[in-house]
């Protein structure tokens, strides 16, 4: 059951990275491609998935964020956070486009310490 889940949830994540690329390059496009409905509906039943798996490994491994053992994935969560903040700034509030090319890179560095951390299960700060 673990493995499975796990697998679930680094797709879910590669799939939402991508879907947020192309989302930001197709944003710098100025493309009308950006409005179609699936691009608008796509990301959240991905991040749904994501989410929903993330919770599921949680419960099989016991890994509890907010506590001593699970400090790493506490970082990991603030670093999700961070993300996602970082990728609406970038596909909704930035006002000019060098913004928003400061929070994509932004997200997806994010990600990157997000992954480290998961890996490593070592928080940056612990």
């Amino acid at each position: 059951m673990y493995v499975a889940l796990k697998h679930t949830h680094m797709l879910a994540i590669a799939l939402s990275v991508l879907l947020f690329v192309v989302r930001y390059g197709l944003m710098m496009a100025n493309s009308s491609l950006l409005e179609r409905k699936a691009l608008k509906i796509t990301p959240h039943v991905v991040d749904t998935f994501m989410l929903l798996s993330g919770v599921a490994l949680i419960a099989v491994t016991g890994f509890i964020p907010f506590t001593e053992a699970g400090g790493w994935l506490t970082e990991k969560l603030s670093c999700v956070l961070a993300y996602i903040a970082l990728a609406f700034f970038t596909l909704k509030y930035g006002k000019n486009k060098v913004f928003k090319s400061f929070a994509f890179l932004g997200a997806l560095g994010w990600v990157v310490a997000a992954g480290k951390i998961a890996v490593t299960k070592t928080p940056f700060l612990g």
